[in-house]
């Protein structure tokens, strides 16, 4: 299948399914790599999106209809899935270190980012990512919108985002243990609808980034950016809340 070249740079198929964090059966049964599943994948292979899924992406690395700008911000949204849903092995680790930055506030932080990844460990990240979201009972932080908006798990915030899924066409990825409204399924749906993987109305990702990630998110990564935990993970917090702020201005904009 196009995934098997991200199967062995992943070591296997077991390996690929723990850093995507779904289970192995739901990639042996894979036929190709499912349109939600390709950045992911690409961010924790290094195998590219053309390579996995060429019917949906150009040569050029974007979608016939996705402009440079759109690409950039899949890009990012991506990324910061990656980043929330699982530990970074050293590979990605030693990737991110080779980010470059610029004086923009999102060039900083890729190259806090890119400073951070090169002083750290697998398994220093690890530890830091158990701490943080998993923990002996719980971790330092729940990065949940119920829990946000409502102080409590599973409430009608996450009700709310499954009807604005429904709506977009978009379902629950097979596999997929946690709630919709953890920070990186959300991220990762706003990749795709970004991206144009998913067909989703026109407009989507304005509605579901004002509606379901405005009221709470930026919070969350100002909190992972005060966080006890190591200085890689509080580097991610200060890119997503850079990521956020730049995304509520330009959806401030008068269209």
């Amino acid at each position: 299948m196009q995934g098997d070249e991200a199967i062995r740079a992943a070591g296997g198929v077991g390996a690929l399914a723990r850093k995507i964090g779904i289970s192995q059966p739901s990639v042996s049964n894979w036929s190709h790599v499912p349109a939600e599943r390709v950045l992911s994948v690409e961010a924790v292979t290094g195998v590219s999106r053309t390579t996995l899924r060429p019917d949906l992406y150009a040569e050029s690395g974007l979608g016939s209809d996705v402009d440079e700008v759109d690409a950039a911000r899949a890009h990012e949204y991506a990324l910061l899935s990656a980043l929330l849903s699982r530990a970074p092995n050293q590979e990605l680790l030693d990737r991110l270190a080779t980010l470059k930055g610029d004086a923009t506030p999102l060039g900083l932080a890729h190259a806090g980012l890119a400073e951070a990844a090169s002083r750290t460990n697998a398994e220093a990240v690890e530890r830091d990512f158990f701490n943080l979201f998993i923990g002996l009972g719980r971790g330092e932080l729940l990065p949940y919108g119920s829990y946000y908006l409502t102080g409590f798990l599973h409430e009608r915030p996450l009700a709310r985002l499954r009807e604005s899924l429904a709506q977009f066409g978009i379902e629950r990825a097979e596999g997929q243990a946690e709630p919709e409204d953890h920070a990186a399924i959300l991220c990762e749906i706003m990749a795709g609808l970004v991206s144009r993987r998913f067909r989703a109305p026109e407009g989507a990702d304005r509605e579901l980034f004002e509606q379901h990630l405005a009221p709470w998110i930026g919070r969350f990564f100002a909190d992972l950016e005060r966080a006890e935990a190591g200085e890689f993970y509080r580097r991610v917090g200060t890119l997503g809340r850079v990521m956020i702020e730049i995304e509520t201005e330009a959806f401030a904009l008068p269209v």
